[in-house]
């Protein structure tokens, strides 16, 4: 099923930066560093007034603020983006910085986003002396003296959950961090040993292309260039995909035979490997409520070249297509709606967008999704459900609750499961945990459940 909340994004803005042309516009008038420089602030004040306000996604609404600039080059867009996503990382320390300083707000966010993301030396030209002395001193203020939440730029909410976890500092330093660019090949159609021999050339090696830690099938970009040109990512050999997220399709593990259900398949990223480990067999099945995240799918599947996969729009968990199908998959993936708290690297807004009412609704959304998808699980079948948040009460809180009110399943270890489709992970108990300080993966939670044989 069942997306009735928005999962988070990848960053698509992020992606397709990286070329080298600069603004046809701004560019072309800027005479100095200085002008650069001054242009470029100018250009983040204005998209902060609308990105700060968290009423949108912030890749959508930077997306939609380019679309009004069409101007912009790819250089221009990939600075812009890549230091709105910095402030957005370090919102709450930088507005704690910003409280000594003068003028607009969004220009102090604007300075201190640009000197973290293009060096002190950037912004030197442009600032008024009272503005270059306030950059130095706050600057040179000790971090280990602030409260703990606003060092890690965190709302004081999520702070203290967060706060809980084992190896906190290091895991929200890394969330805090740049995510890189993974992909991932088409089993259907390329190798990744033959997809990295053809990356040693133009127009892929500039990116530094290597093959990823975990996943059989991934690759990890230095860099984030246009993919979308790419003939390898045109003809469908290559996706981009999280090593987490191939790493939990590993987990589901289908067979070519099998019929398997992708409840809450999105756009489609999940389902595209899952028929891949099917090798175009078999029935699979891609549910979400919305119609749209659907049709983003389609195109996806179209260069992919699978066949047995069936987009299914459905209304909710309890849609009488959900019901016709009990007792009946082998595999059914549950992709919850989450938070996304653990896409955070990616995602930063999410922690400014997110509430404790809106976590708790997801809760019960979740727990609703894992009862109704549970039914289309056959004898022997198993459930496989994830969420790409660290936080307990979405996770492990969600699975021993289920388990409680259906003794016909039982938990099986996450890592066993895996076999050797996936080398090198280890759990201290059945779960799976992927963190982005551990693994290099985004945050990630998956539980194994199998259905006991009548």
């Amino acid at each position: 099923m069942v997306k009735q909340r928005k999962k988070p994004t990848s960053g698509r803005v992020r992606h397709v930066a990286g070329g080298t042309k600069g603004s046809v516009t701004a560019h072309h008038k800027a005479r100095s560093p200085a002008d650069f420089a001054t242009v470029r602030l100018q250009q983040l004040q204005r998209v902060l007034t609308e990105i700060l306000k968290f009423k949108h996604p912030a890749d959508a609404v930077l997306s939609q603020w380019f679309r009004e600039h069409r101007s912009l080059g790819l250089r221009d867009r990939a600075e812009i983006a890549e230091t709105v996503f910095d402030i957005l990382r370090h919102l709450r320390l930088y507005r704690h910085f910003a409280q000594s300083g003068e003028g607009s707000e969004y220009r102090r966010l604007a300075i201190l986003g640009l000197a973290a993301t293009k060096g002190e030396g950037y912004v030197a030209g442009l600032l008024t002396p009272f503005e270059a002395e306030w950059l130095a001193h706050v600057k040179a203020l000790p971090l280990e003296g602030m409260a703990w939440e606003v060092r890690h730029s965190l709302p004081d909410w999520l702070a203290a959950k967060l706060r809980d976890l084992p190896a906190a500092d290091r895991l929200v330093e890394a969330l805090n961090s740049k995510a890189p660019l993974d992909l991932r090949v088409n089993p259907l159609k390329i190798q990744r040993d033959e997809a990295l021999q053809l990356m040693q050339a133009a127009p892929y090696a500039a990116a530094e292309p290597e093959p990823s830690k975990f996943s059989p099938w991934g690759i990890r970009l230095a860099n984030k260039p246009a993919i979308n040109h790419w003939p390898l990512f045109k003809n469908g050999s290559l996706e981009v995909q999280d090593e987490g997220s191939q790493i939990l399709c590993a987990l589901v593990g289908p067979r070519r035979s099998d019929m398997v259900i992708d409840f809450c398949a999105g756009a489609g990223g999940k389902t595209l490997l899952l028929g891949a480990m099917m090798r175009s067999a078999g029935r699979l099945y891609a549910f979400d409520v919305s119609e749209a995240r659907l049709a983003r799918a389609r195109p996806r599947l179209s260069r992919s070249g699978l066949s047995n996969v069936t987009p299914v729009v459905i209304t909710n968990e309890n849609d009488p297509r959900v019901k016709r199908l009990a007792g009946k998959a082998e595999r059914v993936l549950v992709d919850a709606p989450c938070s996304g708290f653990g896409t955070l690297r990616r995602n930063p807004d999410m922690k400014w967008r997110q509430s404790p009412t809106a976590l708790a609704e997801l809760c019960d959304l979740q727990q609703r999704i894992l009862q109704s998808a549970a039914r289309c699980v056959a004898p022997g079948g198993r459930l496989v459900y994830s969420t790409c948040s660290v936080l307990p009460e979405e996770n492990e809180a969600q699975i021993e609750q289920f388990l409680a009110k259906h003794p016909d399943f039982r938990l099986l270890n996450a890592v066993t499961t895996l076999g050797d489709r996936i080398q090198g992970l280890t759990s201290e108990d059945d779960y799976l945990r992927l963190r982005p300080d551990v693994h290099g993966t985004d945050g990630f939670f998956a539980a194994v459940l199998e259905r006991r044989s009548a």
